[in-house]
């Protein structure tokens, strides 16, 4: 079975700013898709060129047999949407909202009534029907923009960073309606900065950073490329700033990268249990205090500082 995705060597250019960088991945059936990165990494960009919102500078994507730039209709019907910006009235109730947003998919009557009812009870917003977007809290709001791509059985559903700025139960509640989703069939590709997240869902990770794609694979595929490398994280007490007494940390034996933040450095060793006599040691001498010492095993997170020697939420 030929995959529902192909993005052939995708590229976008704002003036001289090269925002995607010659993407080329495929999507499977059936299959969750993350795309993990950074702020910025060109993430909403791709995904508005698949959504056809804006073409590319060059380049194309197949979705369900058709071309993006030169099938965008067909498209269309193919695929649902939910931006990382909430796309509500807020003046209008939930069911409201989804009456309005199910017309312009084309629903009407009968069909479009059993859709509203049917995605209200997939998110859980039957009881806030009638309730007014603006009186919802911003985890229900999630819910129904999740709901509004839903309304018209997509094969496809593009998922932008849907969890920003919520609460944790409303991110547990999405992050479980992404697996029960998939498991019902749905295809999806979720962006995220989040590597937990693309650790939990994702069948298939791509790790994007400054628009190009730098890793491509199944998580224990990912993972394989930093070999048995561990990371140390360092946190100090909230007063003091790293800044340049990191770099005394890059000497330390077993030491291959270290990343400063503001308050914590992470090291990237082959075994942090090694590391850290020294690194402690070494906190005292240049007068870092610190609060907490973690292991980490190897994770996407150590995959993208290995790569780019900087953490992912940079």
């Amino acid at each position: 079975m030929p995959p529902i995705l192909e993005v052939h060597d995708l590229v976008k250019t704002y003036g001289e700013t090269l925002a995607v960088k010659g993407l080329c991945f495929s999507i499977a059936e059936g299959e969750i898709f993350g795309l993990l990165g950074p702020n910025g990494a060109g993430k909403t960009t791709t995904l508005s060129i698949l959504s056809t919102l804006f073409p590319p500078t060059s380049g194309d994507a197949i979705i369900g047999g058709f071309s993006v730039v030169k099938q965008a209709d067909q498209v269309r019907r193919l695929i649902g949407i939910v931006p990382q910006e909430i796309a509500l009235y807020e003046d209008l109730s939930a069911r409201e909202n989804l009456v309005f947003w199910g017309q312009m998919y084309g629903l009407a009557g009968k069909e479009l009534r059993q859709r509203v009812n049917a995605v209200l009870a997939q998110t859980g917003l039957q009881e806030k029907a009638h309730h007014r977007v603006r009186t919802l809290s911003g985890g229900m709001k999630r819910r129904l923009n999740i709901g509004v791509g839903l309304l018209h059985r997509p094969r496809m559903l593009f998922m932008d960073e849907p969890t920003v700025g919520i609460d944790p139960q409303s991110r547990r509640a999405i992050l479980d309606t992404v697996k029960e989703l998939n498991r019902q069939g749905m295809t999806i590709l979720y962006t995220t900065h989040y590597m937990e997240e693309a650790q939990e869902l994702a069948h298939r990770v791509g790790i994007i950073d400054h628009g190009e794609l730098i890793a491509l694979g199944t998580q224990a595929e990912l993972v394989r490329q930093v070999g048995e490398l561990q990371t140390l994280r360092l946190q100090f007490e909230e007063d003091q700033s790293v800044g340049a007494l990191a770099e005394p940390f890059t000497r330390l034996p077993g030491v291959v990268r270290v990343k400063a933040e503001d308050h914590s450095l992470a090291l990237l060793g082959e075994s942090a249990e090694k590391m850290l006599p020294p690194a402690v040691q070494l906190c005292g001498e240049v007068g870092l205090r610190l609060r907490t010492v973690q292991i980490q095993e190897p994770n996407l997170e150590a995959l993208f500082l290995h790569l780019t020697g900087r953490a992912l939420r940079d």
